[in-house]
C-alpha cells in the first residue's frame, strides 16, 4: 500500500473519493448540483465519452471532445468512477478526483501536490 510523506495511504484517498461520490448521489437525489459536476464546470477535470462512444475518459482540465456531444449523465459518471476508483492503483487518478471535492472538510491540502 502506497503512503505519501504525510502518512496518507492510497486507501485513505480511495475511501475519501468513494464517500464523496456517494454524497454526490445524495445531492442529486435532492435536486442539488453534485460537486463533481461543479468541478467540471470550473474546469478542474472532465469526463468525456471516447470517440467511439463506448467508454468514458477522465482527463484533467477543460478538455473538449473533438465533436460536440451531450454531457455524460451524473448517474453514469458515478457508476463508472466508482469502478475506476475501486480498481486503480494510480495515485494521480485518485488525487485528480479528490481535488473535485477540495471544499469538503475531509480534504487534505497535501493531496493537491
Amino acid at each position: 500500500m502506497d503512503v505519501d510523506p504525510n502518512g496518507v495511504s492510497d486507501e485513505d484517498l480511495r475511501r475519501f473519493v468513494l464517500d464523496r461520490i456517494d454524497e454526490d448521489e445524495e445531492r442529486l437525489a435532492r435536486e442539488e448540483l453534485p460537486l463533481l459536476d461543479e468541478a467540471e464546470r470550473r474546469g478542474r477535470l472532465r469526463i468525456l465519452r471516447s470517440d467511439d462512444g463506448q467508454e468514458l475518459l477522465l482527463v484533467p482540465g477543460e478538455a473538449q471532445a473533438q465533436s460536440e456531444r451531450a454531457p455524460v449523465p451524473f448517474a453514469e459518471k458515478a457508476q463508472w468512477l466508482r469502478k475506476e476508483v475501486e480498481g486503480t492503483d494510480d495515485r494521480s487518478v485518485l488525487k485528480l478526483l479528490a481535488m473535485a471535492y477540495d471544499t469538503h472538510h475531509g480534504w487534505q491540502e497535501e493531496w493537491r501536490t
